[in-house]
């Protein structure tokens, strides 16, 4: 009997390699071979670094903004959602993986009893009972006994049934699996690659938000300092509005000037109390959504003392990249595990719809006395294969096998939506990355040619060649550029953090809470 249930063990394992999952295959998405190029986009030097191998302690040059970064990453509280996520994926992947081998237990009993029907149950039949008469019975491997008293070995009748005189007692060890399926179709090591693949997803998911959480982070340092050097040039303005309403209005006092030309001047000082009014919350608010982000309250060392040229991180640009540089991007490649498995679930939707063939085995010693359980002649063994076949279920599996497929489909769109969309956010950033420079260039310009004209219109008015409506527009102006370049700075530090997000960047590789899933499962 031990050489049959072997032998059809190592049936199942040769018929194991049965696999009802279609082959995968990676979807080709619909983009563009290369990143753009040309126009807009411009040309990087060709020594430039792979952004996307450049950790965000390398990217980020400022030691404040790195430190806020690192605070972040051990204290911001989605980043911790994720990594809980990861824990639950593995685990419900180590749950499905122990179906793939028997779940073996080990059992130990002893049973007491009076009444030779329920021992003869406890031996599960294996031996049959004998005759008695007058008292006197005759075990069928047993002794004899007399007076309602016989032997117990072998699970003999003794004496009179259900008697308070006859005891028997016997033990035994069992060890064994119930109910293992022999997965000749492939279902259960689906199921545990369709679990194995979500698993992978989850720690891709959790390297996006990371990555995600690196930059928005960077921006929001970005922004806190870009409002706070807005409120200092509101500042310094207020003080010149400030002179500049005085004088006009001893002027009009006293009739050299116009009552226009003061309420002019009011109008130029008032715009800029309001602007200082709202900077003011601005920077407050600012500090609150750098807070959020980083999980913890932010140090005053850790913050900002204005944006100044915006060179926070490294300024680089990368050349000639091919498109399949998105496919190393954590969404996309979470979109991919997503989709391999619902390709597996397909295979084990269809293997539903075969015979599932399970086994229940066990091997144990029994004897009616506790020396005796591993004596010769206690073995005892069952092997109880069985085969279920599903007839008429009203089209539940066929249902299942429908659901699998049109859920790969989703998939399928899901991930080339991905793809589409990261070379989108891609070609969005290195477009602005392309002109950008020119922008900031041509601002600066702005504001010194808006302070030269501002000079000159001051000294042409205390001349008396101009009116003081050319020296409040001229102050107005030069308010107004100074304040766009400040703007124009702070989309050039946020562009360079779009670039490096959009390629993949951010990670660092010796972190190991940020390897691939696939170098650190299994």
């Amino acid at each position: 009997m031990t050489s049959k249930i072997l032998l059809g063990l190592l049936g199942a394992t040769a018929l194991a390699g049965c696999n009802l999952a279609p082959k995968y295959v990676r979807p080709v998405g619909e983009v563009p071979a290369a990143l753009p190029q040309g126009g807009v986009y411009a040309a990087a030097a060709t020594d430039a670094p792979d952004v996307t191998k450049i950790g965000w302690r390398d990217f980020f040059t400022d030691e404040r903004l790195r430190n806020t970064i690192a605070l972040g990453l051990e204290n911001n509280r989605d980043l911790r959602v994720a990594a809980a996520n990861v824990l639950q994926a593995r685990a419900q992947y180590r749950i499905q993986r122990a179906d793939l081998v028997p779940q073996t237990t080990l059992s130990a009993s002893g049973t007491y009893t009076n009444n030779i029907q329920g021992a003869a149950s406890t031996l599960g039949g294996a031996a049959s009972g004998g005759t008695g008469t007058g008292g006197t019975g005759t075990g069928g491997t047993g002794g004899t006994g007399t007076g309602g008293t016989g032997s117990n070995a072998g699970g003999g009748t003794a004496g009179t049934v259900g008697s308070s005189s006859s005891n028997f007692e016997f033990y035994s060890v069992n060890a064994g699996f119930s109910a293992f399926e022999l997965d000749l179709f492939g279902r259960v090591r689906n199921l545990n690659r369709a679990a194995l693949e979500q698993y992978f997803a989850t720690e891709e998911a959790q390297r996006s938000t990371r990555i995600s959480l690196i930059a928005e982070i960077a921006t929001a340092w970005l922004t806190l300092a870009s409002d706070q050097d807005q409120l200092a040039i509101s500042q310094r303005s207020l003080a010149s509005f400030a002179q500049s309403l005085e004088l006009t209005r001893a002027q009009f006092r006293i009739g050299v000037a116009s009552e226009l030309e003061a309420r002019q001047a009011e109008t130029t000082y008032q715009g800029a109390r309001n602007d200082i009014a709202v900077l003011k919350t601005r920077v407050a608010q600012d500090k609150n959504a750098l807070d959020l982000l980083v999980g913890a309250p932010v140090a005053a060392p850790l913050l900002p003392q204005g944006l100044g040229n915006g060179d926070a991180a490294l300024q680089v640009l990368p050349a000639g990249l091919a498109s399949d540089v998105l496919l190393r991007r954590p969404d996309v490649l979470q979109a991919e595990h997503q989709l391999i498995a619902q390709n597996a679930n397909i295979g084990a939707a269809r293997a539903a719809l075969f015979p599932r063939i399970s086994l229940t085995a066990t091997l144990g010693t029994i004897s009616t006395a506790l020396s005796g359980l591993f004596a010769g002649g206690s073995f005892t063994y069952t092997g109880a294969p069985s085969v279920s076949l599903p007839l008429f279920d009203g089209g539940r599996l066929r249902g299942n096998v429908d659901l699998a497929r049109a859920q790969q489909q989703s998939a399928v769109s899901t991930y080339e939506k991905t793809v589409q969309t990261a070379f989108r956010e891609v070609a969005d950033a290195l477009a602005q990355r392309g002109t950008i420079d020119e922008q900031v260039a041509a601002q600066t310009a702005r504001v010194e040619a808006a302070n030269v004209a501002l000079r000159i219109s001051d000294a042409r008015y205390r001349a008396g060649v101009e009116s003081f409506l050319i020296t409040l527009d001229s102050q107005r102006t030069a308010y107004a550029a100074q304040q766009q370049l400040v703007t124009t700075r702070l989309n050039r530090g946020s562009n360079l953090v779009e670039v490096y997000r959009s390629l993949g960047g951010g990670l660092d590789v010796d972190d190991p809470q940020v390897r691939p899933a696939s170098t650190t499962a299994r």
